[in-house]
């Protein structure tokens, strides 16, 4: 019996690197349009990011190879590094439009299975917490990265101040990730004798994990501000009410 499409696949950034059509590799421009969706695009939050480029990164020489051919290691992960970069600054420079256009729009849309209000929020609320540097840090966090542009665009953020943010950080994002795919990879095969081809499945939940602790943090560090508050509000109602002062 004939196997049919295993949809998990779509969950696994590898798929996407080795993705060929007709047999032609095509991976390299999913990887851009994913880089471009998730950093431009409100829907794109749920696609892989942190993981794809570090996987990206063990196959630079591979997914480059498709578009252009060079014979140095390093300049094939260079070149990968910057069409990313290049592809990241796109998709925050759409972001960023799409919020200076939206407004407050996105504020009162319903939840939709492509749309989560509760994330906007978040994203807003670590942006002024952080100003500009937001459009950096955000860059190293799922799910804020792809909102931090266009709440930057909501919020008026001055053009020439966003562009610059938003370049350093696709070069860093972008860099870091995909040189250590590439030379985490030389050094384990070379020191250790370990392929990490063959261990993909780790190294994605071990990313998702670092990426995404320092949001659950957050958030719990959130819950406990709100409870510490309520608390303190309802002190201060009993503390009136045994003074005889009442609110009007």
């Amino acid at each position: 019996m004939e196997n049919g499409f295993d949809w998990m696949q779509l969950i696994n950034p590898e798929f996407y690197i080795n993705l060929q059509i007709g047999g032609v590799p095509v991976g390299i421009y999913v990887v851009l349009f994913i880089v471009f969706a998730e950093t431009g695009l409100f829907a794109g939050f749920f696609l892989p990011g942190d993981s794809l480029l570090f996987l990206a990164g063990i196959y630079s020489t591979e997914l480059v190879s498709t578009v252009l051919s060079f014979d140095g290691d390093f300049l094939n992960v260079t070149i990968l590094a910057l069409l990313v970069a290049a592809s990241g600054v796109v998709g925050n420079t759409f972001g960023y439009w799409f919020g200076a256009k939206s407004g407050t729009y996105l504020y009162a849309k319903e939840d939709s299975f492509w749309f989560k209000k509760k994330y906007l929020i978040q994203s807003h609320e670590f942006f002024e917490k952080h100003g500009g540097r937001a459009i950096i840090f955000a860059r190293f966090l799922p799910i804020i990265r792809t909102f931090a542009p266009i709440i930057a665009g909501v919020v008026k953020m001055e053009k020439k101040k966003f562009m610059l943010f938003n370049i350093i950080s696709s070069l860093l994002w972008s860099f870091t990730l995909i040189f250590a795919g590439h030379y985490l990879y030389e050094l384990f095969m070379n020191k250790f004798d370990i392929d990490l081809k063959k261990h993909i499945e780790l190294i994605i939940i071990a990313i998702v994990l670092i990426t995404t602790v320092p949001l659950v943090l957050n958030a719990l560090k959130g819950n406990k501000v709100t409870e510490k508050e309520f608390e303190e509000e309802a002190t201060d109602d009993d503390d009136n009410e045994k003074s005889g002062i009442f609110p009007n």
